[in-house]
């Protein structure tokens, strides 16, 4: 009788209960369909951030746990600074901090707004843009994510500097 094939929610909740045993928080497991294949991807981190040793522990523990999904690649990461916001613990996470949100449809023209997050608060995300605050129902947006606003004088500081 040939093996049941694992559902993405299925190795979701895999990941999660090896998360929690490492201290890891699992951020996100995504199983997308590119033109190199199918790629299973699994997002970790810790308050301190993750080191490459730690998603390659992650990687090595949760493989034969999920050897019934079907995937041509498996990769594990961190989702990075400006990772999107997705869960409500994301969003008290970011709670003032700098966000870009866009929005599905134009709103007064603007499909982007940049502002700080003030929250998520029943059902909307709040933001205050210039000292106005905004609201739009999450159903609405597309995605929010941090805005980090750098430039070449921020890159500069990390060139070595020729004797």
């Amino acid at each position: 009788m040939p093996k049941q094939s694992m559902s993405v929610a299925e190795a979701r909740a895999c990941a999660q209960k090896l998360a929690d045993e490492m201290g890891y928080e699992l951020v996100d497991v995504e199983l997308v369909k590119e033109p190199a294949g199918r790629f299973l991807r699994f997002f970790v981190e810790k308050g301190e951030g993750v080191t490459l040793d730690e998603l390659e522990a992650f990687h090595r523990r949760i493989q034969p746990l999920i050897d019934r999904v079907d995937f041509d690649y498996m990769e594990v990461s961190s989702p990075g600074a400006d990772r999107p916001l997705k869960t409500e613990r994301d969003f008290v996470r970011a709670e003032g901090m700098p966000v870009e949100l866009h929005t599905y449809r134009p709103v007064n023209g603007a499909k982007l707004f940049r502002g700080d997050l003030v929250g998520l608060q029943e059902g909307e995300i709040v933001l205050n843009v210039a000292g106005e605050e905004l609201r739009f129902p999450k159903k609405t947006v597309s995605m929010v994510k941090p805005y980090i606003d750098f430039d070449e004088d921020d890159l500069e500081d990390d060139v070595p500097q020729g004797n």
